[in-house]
Order: C-alpha cells, then structure tokens, then sequence
C-alpha cells in the first residue's frame, strides 16, 4: 500500500500526532518521553505564542490506515521580517524506518508552503530554531537533555539519500562540559574572569523568581544584540517571553541564572542555565498521573547535571572577559550543587568564537544535530509522491 499524507484535522488526528514518537521509540532505551498535556499546550494555537506571529499546519502519514509518519509545515512573519526573505519551514519529524515515508511528508509541507508565498524551507524545527532543532547526526547512544530531540541513525540516512529533495543548511552542536573539573580550563580563562569587575566595573548578579520576567526583558536585549546576524535567528516577541518566562519558573534554580551589568546598569552579559530535568520525565513516562508528579517535586535531589542553554554578551562587552567570568561561576556552582556536568549549546558550527572558547574551557563535542534546506517549487512534486 502507497503511503497518503493528510491534514491533522480532528482530535483523533492530533492524538496520533502527539503519541507517534512514544510508538516509535519507547523502547530505544535512551529516548525520553515529554510530557503529554505539555506537548498538547504546545501544539495549541490558543497557548502558543508563536500563533501571534505565524502559522502552522501538522500533517500524519498513513499506510493502509496506520500512521507511520508526521510533519509540520509553519511560517514565522518575525523571522521572515528580521531576514527580509520568505522561508518557510517544517518540523515535529517523526517517521518510521521506511524510505517511502518522508517524500510525501515534505511534498505536503512544501504544498501548503508553496501556497503561502514560501520559496524557501528548512527544518526540522518546532516550531523555530528556538525550540527543539535538527535531526540528529551523532549522539545516539546519550540521552537527550531537556529541548534536545532524539532521533534513530534513519532519520539522517532518509534526509540525506536523495529522495527527500534535501540539502544540508547547518550544523548545531552541543559541548560537554565537566563543569566540577577545573584542571581542564586553560588558565586565561581565571585572569580574565578576575578582572573583569576591577578593570570594567561589571558585577555579575543571579536572577530570582521575582525578577524573572523583567530579566527576560534584560536577555532579550542581550540576544537580539549578540545573535541577530546568526544564521536561523528568531526574534522573542513580548508574548514569546511572557510564555517563555513561564515555562523557566517550572526549572528555576537560581545558581544558574545570571545577568552580568555595567556601572550604569546596562546589561553585559546573561546566562540562562537550566537543571536537566528530563532526569526527571525519564521517570514520569510522559504523565503526571497517577505518580509523577511525585517525581516532579523530588527533582532536586534527581538531577545532577545542567544544560546551558544560553549565555550570551552584547558585542560592545566582548573585549571585557564578562563571558570568562561566567563560565568561572558555572564551574563554582558545580562545587556547591548536586549538578557537576553539563552541556552547552547548541551552538552553530560556524561560530568560531564560542566553539573555541568551549575547547578552552576543556570541551568535547557529544550531539550533533542537523538542519536541512530545500528550494520550494524546484523539487518535481511527482518524484516526491509516493507510487500507488
């Protein structure tokens, strides 16, 4: 039977969607299963703010009336604004071990596209490069850390065999730190990070639950300033924030979350690092009920390492070895928490500044993760469909 790709259009439709990962790799023994109401939060067009600015379209492969596949296809009119282009892109990848799968997929995502006005679509992100990004290249055998996909080696083998249409656009990587191992760090970084008070007066301070979302407002001041020329940059909208902010009080600890200023209060620097608790969700199987919430509330005394999810300088306080001095302080954190590794990214490949301040800092690359692009409109839809 050929594979058919349609809409998701019922709530029977958007079931399947979001419990296909858990059919597929449930026992891959690495794999960690989101929470399932959060992951129907996400999906909805009501609690997500990325609905504010864009659009978006989910889509289930079937064969012989099983699902066997998924995609989303979306738009993000800040991103296509902040570039001046018109991409689409697609994301939500799930799809079993089946060359015949993702060319209809990305038939279908390109169809709604292409009917958008897109020209352009890359992927997989859910639903943009600030949520999980990339299908994985290397890495298999780990398990993922919080917002950090997983997939089996296939994945890769079917993007890249020649009939899904696909180029490579970018390479995401991710460093593992010992941050508890201090021998490892080249000694420039702890001259750096010693001056960086008396010389340039910038005093690092740690958010709190009560700052948190005027913080937010700080680190997106820092972003927008430090990541905007970036390939695949996002902007945050203030309602992007308000949820984001919401999302990081459920993970707050903070040890980890830090702003660095200048004598006249301006904003240097933020880092925003995060507990790993998909320790936690490994053991609550993607449900609250009946017991893990109990998981849930015993976390701190699970998790024992940490994701750096961003640490970023304005461009005008990169001479000032403000980001020395917070990756001194993760490594002082180490010494008096449960977390004593961690890792850092992603990071872009070619972002020759921060993947060698990581080989610095002792670094090794663990996960690799990969973006792949496609010119809408090109590719002979006829070849992309499935033969019935």
């Amino acid at each position: 039977m050929s594979v058919t790709v349609q809409p998701v259009g019922s709530r029977r439709d958007l079931k399947e969607f979001v419990e296909l990962p858990y059919r597929l790799h449930s026992n891959s023994g690495v794999w960690v299963p989101p929470l399932k109401l959060e992951r129907r939060i996400f999906l909805s067009r009501r609690f997500n703010a990325f609905f504010t600015h864009g659009d978006a379209q989910l889509f289930l492969a079937r064969r012989d009336g099983r699902v066997v596949g998924r995609i989303s296809a979306q738009y993000d009119d800040n991103f296509n604004a902040h570039h001046g282009n018109r991409w689409g892109m697609f994301g939500f990848l799930e799809l079993e071990d089946d060359p015949e799968i993702l060319p209809p997929l990305l038939a279908a995502a390109e169809q709604w596209l292409l009917a958008r006005g897109r020209d352009h679509m890359v992927g997989p992100m859910d639903f943009t490069m600030n949520d999980e990004s990339g299908v994985m290249i290397e890495g298999f055998d780990r398990v993922p850390m919080i917002k950090q996909p997983w997939h089996p080696p296939h994945y890769q083998r079917h993007a890249e065999d020649g009939s899904a249409g696909l180029d490579k656009a970018m390479d995401l990587l991710m460093w593992e730190l010992q941050i508890s191992d201090r021998e490892k760090i080249l000694p420039v970084i702890f001259k750096l990070a010693d001056e960086v008070e008396p010389r340039h007066g910038i005093k690092l301070r740690k958010m709190s639950r009560r700052s948190l979302r005027k913080d937010m407002d700080r680190f997106a001041d820092v972003y927008n300033s430090a990541w905007s020329e970036n390939w695949g940059f996002s902007p945050y909208s203030k309602k992007d924030l308000d949820a984001y902010t919401q999302e990081l009080h459920l993970v707050f600890d903070e040890h980890w979350f830090m702003v660095a200023e200048a004598p006249d209060g301006e904003t240097a620097a933020v880092a925003i690092t995060v507990p790993d608790v998909n320790q936690v969700l490994a053991k609550m199987k993607g449900r609250l009920l009946p017991f893990g919430w109990w998981h849930f509330l015993r976390k701190g005394s699970t998790i024992d390492r940490v994701r750096v999810g961003f640490l970023g300088v304005k461009p005008q306080f990169q001479h000032t070895g403000v980001a020395a001095k917070m990756y001194v302080e993760h490594f002082d954190m180490a010494s008096s928490t449960p977390q004593k590794w961690g890792e850092m990214g992603w990071i872009l490949e070619t972002n020759t500044n921060m993947n060698r301040a990581m080989e610095a800092m002792g670094g090794r690359v663990v996960r690799r993760y990969r973006i792949y692009q496609r010119e809408l409109g090109k590719t002979p839809l006829s070849t992309a469909l499935p033969r019935s």
